[in-house]
């Protein structure tokens, strides 16, 4: 059994043949997707997060947004660049929004990945400490941001008020219960994996990740999985940590599906500089008709690993046809490989 949502990076073009053509457009149709998708029975409504870019950015006034329109579907990002996050504000905007939600909030959050611009997060009031790197900050944001989702009191009251205070130091609120357990890092390396195990946080692993052994992406992938394992139980953490991948997986089951992925779609992996000194695999796409694309999701290793699937979406091909696409996975893909 595995949990199934989709994860939109919320493009936006006024580009001819695009559906979302605004980031009106963008934002409304997330919000419509999700509650298509929450009819369909599937699990999660993932969104990325990029800035300086024509895509989904402020995650949480989305995210409260189809909280207030859904009612049972897990609501996530996929992920935050904490480099541009102040954690401290980044707690209310979190407890507010989950609560909301009713406790269904699933958040990834990461150091990020390369930008639109240069150093854009010292335009949000961030820089790295003095012998620090970016890749630093956002892993100390994420620290911080998940330390304070303890609860616990930290803050000095003032003496005199404006309301009455509680006794002893102050929290920030609003406080949800729970929300701490649904923290995620997105990861890139095993060392990061490892490092978020330790934490405590549970692990998102994209379609990219560093080359550290040369082999198939899935089989890098899948010992990514399992060294964040071992290392979550080397930590002695007390509850079963949750595991996911995102994919591009399209079942070609009528003529617009093979118009659109039936041809020129990734089928293998593909190698880059993801900046000067990083080497990166880029994880293969899966498009073909539903007996075809059982038989080689089957050899998925690290799908077969993880406990959640994201299903990367084409979002500017529209709510209708994204809806479809997540149908045709649940329908006739999902059974005849023991996901559901």
């Amino acid at each position: 059994m595995k949990k199934i949502g989709f994860l939109s990076f919320g493009h936006w073009s006024p580009a001819p043949g695009s559906g979302t053509r605004s980031a009106a457009d963008a934002l409304i149709q997330s919000i419509e997707l999700a509650e298509a998708a929450e009819d369909l029975g599937a699990d999660g409504a993932y969104f990325r997060v990029h800035h300086f870019a024509r895509q989904l950015a402020s995650p949480f006034p989305l995210l409260a947004a189809v909280a207030a329109r859904t009612r049972t579907i897990e609501i996530g990002t996929g992920v935050i660049d904490m480099r541009y996050e102040n954690p401290f504000y980044m707690v209310e905007d979190a407890g507010a929004a989950d609560l909301i939600s009713g406790g269904r909030l699933q958040l990834g959050i990461s150091r990020g990945s390369p930008e639109q611009v240069i150093e854009g997060w010292r335009h949000f009031g961030h820089a790295p400490e003095a012998g620090q790197g970016d890749a630093d900050m956002g892993r100390e944001h994420g620290r911080i941001f998940f330390d304070l989702l303890k609860g616990e009191g930290f803050a000095q009251p003032n003496p005199h008020p404006m309301f009455p205070n509680p006794p002893g130091l102050l929290r920030i609120e609003p406080h949800s219960e729970g929300l701490r357990d649904r923290i995620w890092w997105g990861s890139g390396s095993n060392a990061t994996a490892i490092w978020a195990a330790g934490m405590g946080m549970n692990l998102q692993s994209s379609t990219l990740k560093d080359d550290e052994t040369g082999e198939p992406f899935h089989v890098q992938q899948a010992r990514q999985i399992r060294a964040y394992r071992e290392a979550w139980a080397r930590a002695g953490h007390s509850r079963k940590p949750r595991v996911s991948v995102s994919r591009s997986i399209f079942a070609l089951v009528d003529d617009r599906d093979r118009a659109y992925f039936g041809r020129g779609v990734q089928s293998r992996d593909s190698v880059g500089q993801l900046d000067e000194t990083t080497r990166a695999i880029f994880g293969r796409s899966y498009a073909a008709e539903p007996d075809r694309l059982v038989a080689e999701l089957e050899k998925d290793e690290a799908i077969a690993e993880a406990d959640t699937l994201l299903l990367t979406v084409p979002n500017q091909l529209g709510v209708d046809y994204n809806a479809h696409v997540i149908e045709a996975i649940l329908t006739h893909v999902a059974p005849q490989l023991g996901w559901r």
